[in-house]
């Protein structure tokens, strides 16, 4: 499926630079024949995506509360105590790191970002402001010992070079330590029509069985899978080397059979979900003009990368959307890329109160909508842009 060429999602603008020629590059994805991973054509310089980074994790409490949970779980399931390192790769503002120190675990975050590295450090969680890679898992071995634990929550789907970042993994890890992923899942993409996660960071959209050829080629195994809420729907994935003990057949028998059953791994599936893209684009498109057409003004809610997907899919831009309020200081008083939609403080909508608010965040859709209960009562409505568009009013 071709979603067209498209700025890198996470490409804000400053006002000068929407007068400058803007980068775009294909947005394709493909399905490989042999292992059944879904990935994209072309690969982005990861350097132009995430040396300085405008997603602030810390920003979203339901994502606060989603890592202090996953920390704990962790902390009690593998014994860990004062002489455990955890290390996350891709460690953001040490949203992940924070519930894990306070439990008294050893951290180190890793994070090309270094605009969030330099936060993080400060908030008291070291962060390397580095990528990942053979030679960094090297040196953090030497100079900060082995850790117990490996993650890289919405990190994995984002690696080109599968093999060496695995790899890298394996060379900082103790030979009984645990690795730990958390990718969006294939399955939720497909049935809740999610393909607005679909960006040039997210290189790999994973399901299970492509997640079990890759690690069997590195000497590792899948310990465990649970399915978890956050992105949508995503998995969380527990790996350890080969032969350190068993694995938990039950769990990957249950999701290898869903996966069988949504028959994931046929390129005509993946057709039929492209024609259904196409008919959401067309409904979308639809109801904003008729919307638009009755005299309705209509902002936004949330900036996430995915809402540019969507919004330069659908061709939306400030003739469509006046602005989009959002969460982050980092975005605020930018520009959307593509669409050059300003972006706003959320207090924008409690003085200048459009019609209808699109929540592009959806998937913290609930707690929005609970946030604006007083534009809500005011008679203002709500349009949530997946799996189908629909208007909530009440």
């Amino acid at each position: 499926m071709s979603l067209g060429r498209m700025p890198p999602a996470n490409a804000f603008l400053t006002a000068e630079q929407l007068t400058e020629p803007e980068m775009t590059f294909p947005l394709d994805v493909c399905l490989c024949t042999k292992c059944a991973l879904v990935q994209l054509k072309d690969v982005v310089d990861p350097e132009l995506l995430f040396e300085n980074y405008v997603y602030a994790s810390s920003t979203s409490p339901s994502f606060r509360a989603h890592f202090q949970s996953f920390a704990e779980h962790v902390y009690r399931r593998f014994r860990l105590d004062a002489r455990s390192l955890v290390i996350d790769v891709g460690s953001n503002d040490g949203i992940l790191l924070k519930p894990f120190k306070e439990l008294g675990a050893r951290t180190l975050g890793v994070d090309p970002a270094e605009n969030l590295a330099r936060q993080a450090t400060e908030a008291g969680i070291d962060t390397l402001p580095i990528f990942f890679g053979i030679k960094a898992a090297k040196i953090i071995a030497e100079t900060r010992g082995k850790a117990h634990i490996v993650t890289a929550n919405n990190v994995f789907a984002h690696v080109d070079d599968l093999d060496s970042f695995v790899q890298a993994v394996r060379a900082v890890l103790r030979e009984d330590g645990i690795f730990i992923f958390e990718v969006p899942y294939l399955a939720d993409l497909l049935t809740k029509n999610l393909f607005d996660t679909i960006y040039h960071e997210h290189l790999s959209y994973f399901s299970l069985r492509p997640l079990l050829y890759h690690f069997q080629k590195q000497e590792m195994q899948i310990l465990d899978v649970q399915r978890v809420d956050s992105h949508g729907g995503s998995l969380r994935v527990f790996v350890r080397n080969a032969d350190s003990g068993q694995e938990n057949e039950d769990s990957i028998r249950k999701f290898l059979n869903l996966e069988e059953e949504l028959l994931i791994y046929s390129f005509k599936t993946w057709q039929g979900f492209s024609d259904r893209v196409q008919h959401n684009r067309e409904k979308f498109r639809n109801l904003l003009h008729e919307l638009k057409s009755a005299g309705k003004r209509i902002a936004g809610y949330g900036a996430p990368a995915k809402g540019n997907t969507l919004l330069n899919y659908f061709g939306i831009t400030r003739k469509d959307l006046e602005y989009i309020a959002d969460d982050s200081p980092l975005k605020q008083n930018l520009f959307t890329p593509g669409s050059h939609i300003p972006v706003f403080s959320p207090d924008r909508l409690s003085v200048d109160r459009p019609d209808y608010v699109l929540i592009l965040a959806w998937n913290f859709a609930d707690s929005i909508m609970a946030r604006l209960s007083s534009f809500r009562s005011s008679g203002g409505k709500f349009i949530l842009p997946v799996p189908s568009p629909e208007v909530i009013e009440n």
